[in-house]
């Protein structure tokens, strides 16, 4: 529960049953001890230590997250390590990417699934990292001895990334691990996080998607599921057990800890725990910034990316081609395009503006009494956000439109500036060395595809952007081919040297400054990237500093009125492990609607749909059904698990995370929220938030009997 006026907590208490409250927070692991005696009241068993510890292995040392070379602290989802040779489990949907990069349509792993039966058939995948946590720090104080309330923001931020870098080289040195110092609570606490990444992670298992991706956008964000959302990695490292690059040579990774894989009973009410790597939430949002995330950035990105996500489901389902081209791309476009539009819904139903502005009174009445600077925090955030509100709504068009819409004009005009640059330099440049980077451009891509994409998406945000703010080189391109943007996007494509890697292999041949400096496709991903920068600038300066600092203070009067309390508060997610507890929890979304707290296979069948393609199953699974043939892993009722939700708080990037029973073994993976609590980002809602879960007896079957692989249950410590 958010902070609230005493009134509105006891009215929210009173209509919940006693054994619907969730505890709401992503904690820190070095403090989780503050919560321990709830986390017990709940069913734990374990100690703190357990969870994270220096000095012996711990639940901590078996979580991994999974993130890119170029970032690799920013973590796109987690896993969880289940040998002792460095397995790790994962969603499907997180190493979906991986499966598409590896298909062919020779070998469509996303229709077929994957799977090595010896660690010579695991397949490399260049630039994924596996970063595990060493150890954590409270570095606030040597931080706060470098400011000062006087200081402007950039005179702050430059002195935090001074001491910053400073704390992590001393944390690193003579080390194989890397650093780095994350602000909290708006940037009133800082934490130093020790990892040690690895470089060579490589694609075990995965079943088909029909399987992986069950029930599609339609089941997404909603409870039943019967999805089979896992896949399987491998961490390897250098024969002396240090991270290493890809290298025939490697070993697996021999870890600290690894987790036993639970296959006995989970029942309603029961423990669990999430560890991971959650995204981004914002819980300390004001009323003003929810006004702008509903009515403009949710908004205008479902509205916009529907006009994407209905080009490619029909190019996607006319081609299997295309279809394995644009998997990835397709998933990562349609999650929050749906996720945007259900948490508005949660949202309004929640009343969560109502919840902000008692948050705001309480607050307002609390500084009446303190610091001025207290005072004055809402008023700047409130200024900042109406100073920016036409910016942000002109820069949604343009990134969701221009910019990300499509793909060639962006990549056009990247190129056409190296180019530029290089053949400045030497009219003769040799531009062989940007071969690596088109080619794994031009893997996924299809002009067709992307030049109808273009048409559509360049038409859409002349049509709907405030003309006043709509880029010139839109206005021009509508006059010109009046109205006709499929005849614009057409001749942008057929001259452009970068719309097809045979026209950009010719000209490379022979290269030409004055080719790069008209092509047309170049220069409208050149104006698009003008005008969002542009647009930028025009933002005060001043006004932006304000708002930063209102929201900073804001969050430190919260943190201050919480502390008198005597209530715990745990910082926003920013991408570092935290942990979550709860209990594997049913629920009553709305009135006369009950949901049970786990699904089965049977559901699955149920669901079946041969003429749509997010309901497909596959033979064999049918096949087994029929036959009952679920092995050691029916539940006392002879029903073989699919799905089970908890009550647990996560957001993005938990994807994957481990859902741990009381005893530490893992029953489930998150994989999902549901979409009446999809306002949990913002706002944690205690009787509606529910976490979808994977459940591992779900994972071992389809191992074990559908694919055969006995090899990967042998090296697990399955507890039955």
């Amino acid at each position: 529960m958010k902070v609230r006026t005493l009134v509105l907590a006891i009215a929210m208490l009173a209509l919940l049953p006693a054994t619907a409250k969730a505890d709401e927070g992503m904690w820190l692991l070095s403090l989780i001890g503050k919560n321990y005696s709830d986390m017990q009241r709940a069913g734990f068993k374990l100690t703190p230590e357990d969870i994270y510890s220096v000095n012996k292995s711990c639940l901590k040392d078996a979580i991994v997250g999974l993130g890119n070379a170029g970032q690799p602290f920013w973590h796109f989802c987690t896993g969880e390590i289940i040998s002792s040779q460095g397995l790790m489990s994962t969603n499907h949907h997180c190493g979906y990417g991986k499966l598409q990069e590896h298909s062919t349509v020779e070998h469509d792993y996303l229709r077929d699934g994957f799977w090595a039966y010896t660690l010579d058939q695991e397949l490399p995948n260049p630039g994924l990292t596996a970063s595990i946590l060493v150890r954590m720090e409270d570095v606030t104080k040597r931080v706060k001895e470098t400011l000062s309330d006087d200081m402007s923001e950039s005179d702050r931020a430059a002195a935090i990334k001074k001491v910053s870098e400073e704390i992590e080289k001393e944390a690193v040195e003579g080390t194989p691990y890397s650093a780095k110092v994350r602000p909290m609570f708006n940037g009133n606490q800082f934490f130093l996080f020790v990892h040690i990444i690895y470089r060579d992670v490589r694609l075990v298992g995965a079943p088909p998607s029909s399987m992986g991706k069950f029930g599609g956008d339609t089941d997404n964000w909603s409870w039943p599921r019967h999805t089979c959302d896992f896949s399987l990695f491998r961490i390897y490292t250098a024969p002396d057990g240090s991270p290493a690059d890809y290298s025939k040579d490697n070993i697996p990774l021999s870890p600290k800890h690894h987790l036993p894989v639970n296959a006995g009973e989970i029942n309603d009410g029961e423990f669990a725990m999430v560890m991971g790597f959650p995204g981004t939430t914002d819980h300390f949002l004001t009323s003003y910034g929810l006004d702008e995330t509903m009515d403009i950035t949710n908004k205008l990105r479902y509205e916009i990316r529907t006009v994407k996500i209905n080009i490619l489901r029909e190019e996607m389902a006319a081609s299997q081609a295309t279809r394995i081209k644009y998997a990835s791309k397709y998933a990562s476009c349609s999650n929050y395009w749906k996720y945007s539009n259900e948490q508005n819904k949660a949202l309004k139903a929640l009343n969560t503006m109502g919840v902000k502005k008692q948050v705001e009174e309480e607050y307002s009445e609390w500084a009446r009494f303190q610091a001025p600077k207290y005072g004055r925090a809402l008023d700047l955030i409130r200024e900042g956000y109406a100073d920016r509100r036409n910016v942000e709504e002109a820069n949604q068009y343009i990134l969701e439109g221009l910019l990300t819409g499509s793909e060639a004009p962006l990549f056009a005009a990247r190129l056409a500036n190296t180019f530029t640059s290089e053949l400045e330099k030497d009219k003769k440049a040799d531009l062989s060395r940007f071969e690596g980077y088109i080619d794994n451009f031009f893997k996924d891509y299809d002009q067709a595809v992307d030049q109808r994409l273009t048409a559509a998406l360049f038409g859409y945000v002349y049509s709907h952007m405030n003309p006043e703010q709509c880029p010139q080189f839109l206005i021009d391109a509508n006059k010109k081919y009046k109205g006709n943007w499929e005849k614009y996007a057409a001749n942008l494509y057929e001259k452009s040297i970068f719309a097809n890697p045979e026209a950009l292999a010719k000209f490379m041949q022979k290269p030409d400054a004055k080719k790069v400096a008209k092509d047309g496709l170049a220069a409208a991903g050149n104006e698009a990237l003008k005008a969002y920068i542009t647009l930028n600038q025009s933002l005060p300066q001043a006004s932006q500093e304000n708002l930063q600092r209102g929201i900073r203070d804001f969050t430190d009067g919260i943190l201050q009125i919480n502390d008198k309390k005597g209530k715990l508060m745990s910082p926003d997610a920013n991408s570092t492990i935290r942990l979550t507890y709860g209990n594997v929890m049913s629920y009553e979304p709305r009135d006369g609607v009950s949901y049970h707290y786990y699904t089965t296979m049977a559901g699955v069948i149920q669901k079946e749909d041969p003429d749509n393609a997010e309901f497909n199953v596959p033979k064999r699974l049918k096949e087994l059904y029929a036959k009952k043939q679920f092995g050691p892993y029916a539940n006392r009722k002879g029903e073989m698990p699919t799905c089970f939700i908890t009550n647990n708080d996560i957001t993005g990037g938990n994807s994957g995370s481990p859902v741990i029973n009381a005893r530490g073994q893992l029953i489930g993976l998150a994989f999902d929220g549901n979409s009446e609590a999809m306002s949990g980002d913002i706002d944690f809602e205690e009787n509606l938030q529910r976490c979808i879960c994977l459940d591992s007896r779900y994972m071992l079957w389809v191992i074990d009997v559908y694919a055969g692989a006995k090899n990967l249950i042998a090296e697990m410590d399955i507890v039955r």
